[in-house]
Formats: structure tokens, C-alpha cells, sequence
């Protein structure tokens, strides 16, 4: 047995000591609001593509990567890496933005209802 595994047998571990306590009693549900503070990391994506590793280590400032969207198109919009919505790209004040063109999942009606 390898000294990190006998370690792990003297070691007592603290959540066996604890006793589980339920946090919320049955038939309690968190609304929409209990969520509204939570942070979301939103991503907007330009452009991908593929180096060799000696391209990579021949990276310097002032280089130009390859990106596989032409100019003017859509960009792909995801929250926690699940793709939400697609939207065009905007400079705003010298700064990049997304507008916002398409929600996936709901049709344009059901888009407005939420504005």
C-alpha cells in the first residue's frame, strides 16, 4: 500500500461525522426569483480555427488568426457552453456587442411577450 493510501485509512473524513440535514422541507420549490442573483458566464463566439503547434509557438502581437466566419455573419451566443441565441456583431463606443437576433427555442411571438 502506497504511503498517500495509508493516509487516507488514518484520515477521518468530516462529512461521515455530520449528520445530513434536509436544507428545505418537502414541497418547498424555489421560484424564478430565488435565481435572479445567480451569475451565468455568457459567451459570444467569433470565430474558430485549427493550429499546428509550431504555429501556436509562432504567435507573436500583431498576429492575424484565420477565423471560419466571414465578416457580417452570426455569431453563436452561449450560457455555461449550452447555445442560447445567435446574434449579429455591433461596435458600440469602440467596443464590441451582440445584438440579440434569434433565441433558440421560441418563435417570434413568444420572443416579444418577454420584452
Amino acid at each position: 500500500m502506497t504511503e498517500q493510501g495509508q493516509l487516507r485509512e488514518t484520515m477521518p473524513d468530516p462529512a461521515l461525522d455530520q449528520e445530513l440535514v434536509e436544507v428545505q422541507g418537502p414541497g418547498v420549490h424555489l421560484g424564478i426569483d430565488s435565481l435572479r442573483r445567480v451569475r451565468l458566464d455568457v459567451t459570444a463566439e467569433l470565430g474558430r480555427c485549427s493550429l499546428l503547434v509550431r504555429e501556436v509557438l509562432e504567435l507573436k502581437r500583431g498576429s492575424v488568426l484565420p477565423l471560419d466566419k466571414m465578416a457580417g455573419e452570426m455569431v453563436e451566443i452561449c450560457v455555461n457552453g449550452v447555445p442560447l441565441a445567435r446574434g449579429e456583431v455591433v461596435v458600440i463606443a469602440d467596443t464590441l456587442h451582440v445584438r440579440i437576433a434569434e433565441i433558440f427555442g421560441f418563435t417570434e411571438k413568444e420572443s416579444e411577450e418577454y420584452e
